[in-house]
């Protein structure tokens, strides 16, 4: 389903070349839950934003059901990523001002979904995330743990087949970031593949497979 291919990415700072991925190159097949680990600094959120198309590579290229990427062009590209592909962010990128529910409706307004079928479907993903009595909850208004589960309702909003996530229980206590690791698993078993950046083994124990990045360089 997901392929890299001979990936590069170099950067400029402060006067020298960091190249954040030399040649990575994995197959991550439909269903797949795949963990990658490695130092800081060591390219994994580069290699995620590579895969989802988001961040061009310096060279090679991404596949996603055989199609290539980086031959689309941004809008086409940002197309591809709100039919197929969810992200979720150690930050959550939750909108500061809008509540809960609204949140989840702006992927579906993107989608053009009307409004009654977008609040509709973010009471549903709420309820199965444990929040249905925070629908007008503001991010300001719940805990670090509670915003994340809104950022994974979200990522539901469009019904993904893949699910990116960058150090998803990075800023959560033990019992918290079991309980995102469980939704992962649970999203798996329905038939999504997820990529998953972290530096906690323990999360990383729950993956099908783990890939080691080093360097830019990718080993299994």
């Amino acid at each position: 389903m997901l392929k890299m291919e001979s990936a590069c990415k170099s950067y400029n700072h402060r006067g020298r070349t960091v190249h954040a991925l030399r040649e990575a190159s994995v197959n991550i097949p439909e269903g797949d839950f795949v963990a990658v680990v490695g130092p800081s600094g060591s390219g994994k959120s580069t290699m995620l934003l590579v895969l989802g198309g988001m961040l061009s590579p310096s060279a090679g290229q991404v596949f996603l059901d055989g199609q290539p990427l980086y031959d689309l062009g941004p809008d086409q590209r940002a197309k591809v990523r709100r039919e197929s592909i969810g992200f979720v962010f150690q930050t959550f990128n939750l909108v500061p001002y809008l509540t809960a529910m609204e949140n989840i409706q702006v992927p579906l307004f993107l989608a053009g979904v009307d409004e009654t079928a977008q609040k509709e479907r973010a009471a549903v993903l709420l309820e199965r995330v444990g929040l249905g009595d925070r629908l007008d909850h503001k991010p300001s208004e719940l805990s670090v743990g509670q915003q994340q589960r809104v950022a994974l309702a979200r990522v539901l909003a469009n019904d993904p087949a893949i699910i990116l996530a960058d150090e998803p229980t990075g800023n959560l206590d033990p019992d918290t970031s079991n309980d995102i690791i469980e939704f992962l698993i649970q999203m798996n078993a329905e038939g999504r593949t997820i990529v998953m950046v972290t530096h906690d083994p323990r999360a990383a124990q729950r993956a099908k497979r783990t890939l080691r990045l080093i360097e830019g360089g990718l080993n299994a």
